[in-house]
């Protein structure tokens, strides 16, 4: 973080990345003298309603990041930029975005709960556009000139004003990541609206909080120990896993619709089982079984350059059998939730949970979305788009395997990277179902022990 004082002092002349939070009520024009080398510029939690017209100046600009401010439009002047292709104006009053506003090699767009109404047909020529959050807003229609942004990865749209959703979207080649709960699409299924009932009501005050053990955009995760556990649940452990939403719209959409989409989802060996749901007024939250020790993390979320795909820790290694394992369950964990009805959105690393032998556990429903609103050819469609996830997941844990050595290895890894170019074919038509990937792989397991080691 640096201050405005520094900004005027000249002592920041040079800096690539800027960042200031300071209650700012307009954009300081010393920024403009970084001209020649600023490439991140951060100006969030400030008060600011308007850029300089000569904004365009800042021509080694890539990112700019103005969440939490006093924004009723998407300025214009963004589009004189010629390097800018990461845009955050997440949580402003943005009410318009005009045809002019967006340069065209937009990769990364955030307008995140703001006002927008009408999205501008331009939004067609953004033909770099990989990853786009519009939830939160009151968007009534996608322009169908956004049939045209082939390389759209990952899309939320979660939390607006959609009575339909257009078949383009589903045909988009590249679509691996959606989300479009929140939309008055239909009135929701009845094995969704009842699915709470069989779930153990508990109140906050029957649990103990202890440490934090996690956050996310929708809640904070605690250890916390039974006050007063249940009767049906007295055979289970007195220490149990509880999220408590935050409340706000988060870039995946409503919290309360990942609450009910976790609860529709059922139970799988795979899935972080759901235990009870706490029932208090104004305090969401689920109860879960607590995660092992020894479970981490498979992956780190995507980074500003890796945009849609997760980012690992340096030196990671996975071994082909493990890669097997791992998307052996998972393929069955995802053919499960779309049984019940229901897409995940977020198909990543690092959303699942590994021990050393390679058993997985699955989690996080906040881009989750309910299918039964869709046509059945739809529904078919939004599995083909989170196989298309899985392809991805594939190729990045191939990526980290060891070097394959001898006949079988080497054969096994071949089927692995067709499995993976099946999963990302262009055409929906071409990418098999989550219930064949999982029959395929399951032929695999059985390749003898020493041939998957490397």
């Amino acid at each position: 973080m640096h201050t405005l004082d520094q900004l005027k002092s000249g002592s920041l002349f040079g800096i690539t990345r800027l960042q200031l939070a300071e209650g700012l009520l307009e954009f300081p024009l010393e920024i403009l003298e970084l001209s020649e080398t600023l490439e991140v510029l951060d100006l969030s939690n400030n008060n600011i309603s308007a850029l300089p017209d000569d904004f365009g100046r800042l021509k080694q600009l890539k990112i700019l990041f103005m969440a939490n401010n006093k924004f009723d439009h998407l300025p214009e002047v963004l589009s004189q930029c010629p390097n800018l292709e990461m845009i955050g104006f997440k949580s402003n009053q943005i009410k318009t975005v005009s045809e002019q506003s967006l340069p065209e090699q937009t990769r990364w767009l955030i307008l995140t709960n703001n006002q927008i109404k009408v999205l501008p047909d331009s939004m067609g020529k953004l033909h770099r556009l990989q990853k786009l959050a519009l939830a939160g807003n009151q968007i009534t229609r996608l322009p169908d000139s956004m049939a045209n942004c082939k390389n759209l990865e990952l899309a939320r749209i979660s939390a607006n004003q959609l009575t339909s959703l257009p078949d383009w979207l589903f045909q988009l080649p590249k679509l691996s990541w959606l989300a479009f709960q929140g939309n008055p699409l239909q009135a929701a299924n009845e094995h969704n609206s009842h699915m709470s009932d069989s779930v153990t009501q508990v109140g906050l005050q029957d649990l103990a909080l202890k440490e934090q053990l996690g956050e996310g955009a929708s809640g904070v995760i605690y250890r916390a120990e039974w006050i007063n556990q249940p009767e049906s649940l007295k055979d289970t452990s007195a220490f149990v896993a509880v999220k408590l939403f935050k409340g706000e719209v988060t870039s995946d959409g409503y919290p309360e619709d990942e609450l009910k989409c976790c609860l529709s989802a059922g139970e799988h060996n795979n899935l972080i089982k759901v235990v009870a749901q706490i029932s208090d007024e104004g305090q969401l939250g689920l109860v879960m079984e607590l995660i092992p020790d020894t479970y981490g993390n498979l992956g780190l979320p995507p980074s500003l350059v890796s945009c849609t795909r997760d980012t690992f820790k340096a030196g990671t290694q996975i071994e082909l059998k493990d890669i097997v394992e791992i998307v052996l369950q998972m393929s069955d964990a995802m053919a499960h939730l779309h049984s019940q009805s229901v897409s995940h959105g977020d198909v990543y690393a690092h959303n699942t949970m590994v021990d050393s032998n390679a058993s997985m556990l699955f989690g996080d429903f906040g881009a989750a979305s309910d299918l039964s609103v869709l046509s059945v050819l739809q529904k078919e469609a939004m599995e083909s788009i989170e196989i298309r996830a899985l392809g991805c997941l594939l190729d990045d844990l191939l990526k980290l395997s060891y070097s394959a050595h001898g006949e079988q290895a080497v054969a096994l890894k071949a089927a692995l990277s067709e499995l993976r170019d099946d999963c990302m074919q262009p055409s929906m038509g071409d990418r098999p179902r989550f219930s064949e990937v999982y029959k395929m792989l399951d032929t695999l397991v059985v390749v003898p022990e020493e041939a998957l080691t490397q």
